[in-house]
């Protein structure tokens, strides 16, 4: 287990302005290549269940699938710190959300993640509370994405920055080291940005994060038949793999038609 101790680096990086680089990995080959190209954090982000698993979003992804997932990372990572997501219907109480924050670290997670901000204060503080570090994310919550009808920029408004900022400040006094900010508008992201000693971690909220995390598969191409707007994707690694699928077809094929021949 890792300190508490051990995340004021986070707080740290954030005073000096340094940024935080984040990425996700669901499998040993992954996370150990970006663990060793020195990434400060992996997160097994409950988005292997679309990236992964082929489901159509968040809410179908079990513990069971998380843990085995972080498993997997777990057995890769040398460096990093690990972070797994707590999937939908598992925190629904402070007593469930420790108990499925234990499994996580029992798997292999050094912090655990889970959506929300002051509806999740008495969650984050049951976890905080049991010496687990924890990283928190508000804005747009996949998880509930069905109820939101879509994914939808947050903090468009000043009642809503505001009400993103006090889910801010909630969670960093409920102990979280970190907080992501997902699809919020981009000056309502630099104001919470401000408004918290902890670092933030923005995917889809501009440059004024202390931090960005992305979904590896998005970042290098590799889930080609979707591609998030505020994504640009550093490598297309799926073209790749066709290519070399191709190539396999092609030389088996020949091999087979000369070795019949030869014959």
């Amino acid at each position: 287990m890792v300190s508490s101790k051990a995340m004021e680096k986070f707080r740290e990086m954030k005073r000096k302005g340094e940024k935080i680089a984040v990425l996700t990995a669901y499998d040993y080959p992954m996370a150990r290549l970006l663990d060793e190209s020195g990434i400060d954090i992996i997160l097994v982000g409950d988005s292997v269940g679309m990236v992964v698993l082929g489901y159509e979003d968040t809410t179908s992804v079990t513990l069971d699938e998380m843990l085995h997932h972080t498993r997997a990372v777990a057995r890769a990572v040398k460096q990093a710190l690990l972070v797994a997501d707590l999937p939908i219907n598992t925190y629904h109480t402070p007593e469930q959300a420790v108990a499925t924050a234990k499994k996580l670290v029992e798997a292999g997670a050094q912090a655990v993640k889970l959506e929300g901000g002051v509806s999740h204060v008495p969650q984050i503080e049951a976890i905080t509370g049991a010496g687990i570090p924890f990283m928190a994310h508000i804005g747009m919550l996949p998880q509930s994405v069905r109820e939101e009808g879509g994914y939808k920029l947050k903090g468009r408004t000043p009642a809503e920055a505001d009400a993103l900022i006090r889910d801010a400040q909630a969670v960093e006094k409920a102990g979280a080291f970190s907080v992501v900010l997902e699809i919020v508008a981009k000056e309502a992201a630099k104001q919470v940005t401000d408004a918290v000693s902890i670092p933030t971690i923005g995917i889809g909220s501009g440059e004024h994060c202390d931090g960005q995390v992305l979904v590896t598969h998005d970042l290098i191409g590799l889930f080609p038949w979707f591609t998030p707007k505020f994504v640009s994707p550093e490598a297309r690694v799926a073209e790749e793999i066709r290519k070399a699928t191709r190539a396999f077809i092609e030389r088996t094929r020949g091999t087979g038609s000369m070795s019949k021949t030869s014959a």
